[in-house]
């Protein structure tokens, strides 16, 4: 937050997106950049079947000396660029274990059944046609989710504000990930030299220690990240796995008030000594107030996403297209196999083990939304693409390569249609059933740490409402001004219960600690909320004798108002609030939680009426 108070020309729409959001419509969009890079691949190779051959069998080394690297430019995407999707898979997965829905370990014990239970099924279903047969070896080809398009089309055609189901779904595909990894490396491995594997764990041990270590930047990490890469490239174990590992290493955590306060006071003191090594200084304090893992998604991130995902569609999506191709293709096993398996193995699997591991639990693993969206996670889990079609490199040759392509492409199309089938079904349910259907019954994880208490806390609105929204704020703060009027609105509409907390980011706003005393002295008069109104009515005069004049305004005892305001009556509670605040993980302005749970994204008027309308509709199922 700035420490002006002017709000002109800030260009504000309460735009303050989760990580999570961030990511999915990231994806949603590079879906789309995917969907064409493998479609310009089919028209290539159906072109120029033998240029586009050429091109991504074009040999590339690396030579230092006596050592030397060879690959296709294909094989150097596959097993190198690829290592950095990966890496923001494993990114995105941790974030969410660390401050997620997936913080409450519960939580990841279902999806990560339902995620093997969707595998077997689907290599199973996969064999059900080619068991005994020459293709058999190819069942891996059938397994695994593509993140890419899976959540980009979850943002096409799946429900509104559907956070709990992209978690679900992210799950899925991480345990999707990592179980193909270890099928690589086992089952499509020939031969394994164990002394480069070793090295490749010490160089992980040792980037461990490293992340640990103030160092001014990341580039030994860097270093060691690579010399662990090459070191399973000479194992015969596919290095992809060091992308998926370190990803998952690197922790996220919100901002620390502590944290920001430092950063803000490093950033003062470049301002009046403006001086390369304070610049440093000023800019290390403010990465360091971000985790690991929001710096990195954010680095990394759109580069896959836009980038190194569709290159590898591009390389690998090129099959000739034809009448006898097609012809022969469709009556292959092969064909059908990941056809089978991907549209019918995996939603039985992700649902049948859902449902099993509820009944068997008895309602303690339950899935975090309704069973008509597990439905749709399931079919949105049959859409593969990158790690199918990377298996199917390694599993096949010649046509039957060709075939298993056409079957990972098929699949993925029969499955975003069934995925559009459900969701376009629950549109169509009546209001009540088809909340149940998909959201569930499952609480929501509490993030405020403290509860409301109406005897102490400043409250607006009817006590039995349904939706408690809490809000921590600074009077000098101007995104929480603008945020107020939609607080109005909310109010207006009525069945919400408002409370305000007080958080005074002192460090920026130098008025907001005494403006949030003179809101408590007020409300020793029981004129909170009218002191309230009018320090937002006037963000920029928040001094001693503008104060003054509102309780004049206000017709408040001047003399006890001001009295309160020299003896700092309202500081304990004040006090109290930052407290809870930090024990809530409330760092920056303004934060609001929603029913106890945290709201990570933006704050307009629509996204929150939306997140009042939902949580309503929870309480009301609950």
């Amino acid at each position: 937050m700035t420490g002006s108070t002017s709000t002109e020309g800030q260009g504000w729409s309460g735009r303050s997106e989760s990580a999570l959001v961030r990511f999915s419509r990231t994806e949603a969009a590079s879906a789309s950049v995917l969907l064409a890079a493998a479609v310009a691949a089919v028209a290539w190779a159906s072109i120029d079947t033998v240029g586009y051959q050429r091109v991504w069998g074009t040999s590339l080394a690396i030579e230092l000396g006596h050592a030397r690297l060879a690959m296709s430019l294909s094989e150097w995407i596959n097993s190198g660029l690829m290592t950095f999707f990966f890496f923001v898979v494993g990114l995105e997965a941790r974030s969410e274990f660390d401050i997620g829905e997936l913080r409450e370990r519960r939580r990841i014990v279902l999806p990560l059944l339902a995620g093997l239970g969707g595998m077997v099924l689907a290599a199973g279903s996969y064999l059900a046609l080619n068991a005994g047969g020459p293709d058999a070896r190819g069942w891996g080809a059938a397994m695994s989710t593509d993140t890419a398009f899976a959540l980009g089309t979850l943002a096409l055609v799946g429900p509104r504000f559907s956070q709990r189901l992209r978690v679900f779904l992210l799950t899925v595909v991480v345990v999707d990930d990592i179980a193909a990894l270890l099928v690589i490396a086992t089952v499509y491995t020939e031969r394994v030299s164990p002394v480069p594997v070793l090295v490749a764990v010490a160089l992980f041990a040792v980037i461990v220690a490293a992340s640990r270590l103030p160092l001014p930047n990341r580039w030994p990490v860097f270093v060691l990240a690579v010399a662990a890469w090459l070191a399973l490239s000479q194992s015969g174990v596919d290095p992809l796995v060091v992308g998926l590992a370190l990803g998952l290493y690197a922790y996220a955590a919100p901002a620390a008030r502590g944290d920001l306060e430092r950063a803000t006071d490093l950033f003062r003191v470049f301002r009046e000594q403006p001086t390369p090594e304070l610049a440093r200084a000023a800019s290390q304090g403010l990465r360091s107030a971000v985790s690991p893992n929001e710096r990195l998604t954010e680095l990394f991130h759109r580069w896959t996403s836009y980038g190194v995902v569709p290159l590898f569609a591009l390389s690998n999506a090129g099959i000739p297209i034809s009448g006898p191709f097609l012809s022969s293709a469709f009556r292959s096993p092969v064909t059908w196999g990941i056809v089978l398996g991907y549209t019918v193995g995996k939603p039985a699997g992700v649902l049948g083990v859902s449902w099993l591991a509820e009944r068997l639990s008895r309602g303690r693993l339950a899935p975090p939304v309704g069973w008509l969206a597990v439905t749709g996670g399931g079919t949105l889990a049959g859409i593969a693409f990158t790690v199918s079609l990377l298996v199917a490199t390694l599993a096949f040759e010649g046509p039957a390569l060709a075939q298993a392509k056409l079957g990972v492409l098929t699949a993925a199309l029969a499955s975003a249609l069934l995925s559009w089938l459900v969701f376009r079904l629950a549109r169509a349910l009546p209001g009540p059933l088809r909340a149940r259907l998909l959201l569930g019954t499952a609480e929501t994880i509490a993030d405020l740490a403290v509860e409301v208490d109406p005897a102490r806390d400043h409250v607006r609105g009817s006590d039995t409402a349904l939706v408690t929204l809490v809000e921590y704020g600074d009077f000098e703060c101007p995104y929480c001004g603008q945020a107020e009027p939609v607080v109005r609105e909310l109010l207006d509409e009525g069945g919400l219960r408002y409370v305000w907390r007080h958080l005074p980011l002192s460090d920026v706003h130098p008025n907001a600690q005494l403006a949030a005393e003179a809101a408590e002295a007020a409300a020793r008069q029981d004129a909170f909320w009218q002191m309230h109104d009018l320090l937002f009515a006037h963000q920029g005069e928040l001094r001693p004798p503008h104060l003054r004049r509102y309780a004049e305004q206000l017709g408040l005892d001047v003399g006890r108002f001001a009295e309160d305001l020299r003896e700092h009556a309202g500081a304990e509670h004040v006090a109290e609030d930052l407290a809870s605040a930090d024990l809530s993980g409330a760092a920056g302005t303004p934060s609001f939680f929603i029913n106890g749970a945290r709201h990570r994204g933006a704050y307009d008027l629509a996204t929150l009426t939306h997140q009042v309308q939902l949580a309503r509709v929870r309480a009301t199922m609950g």
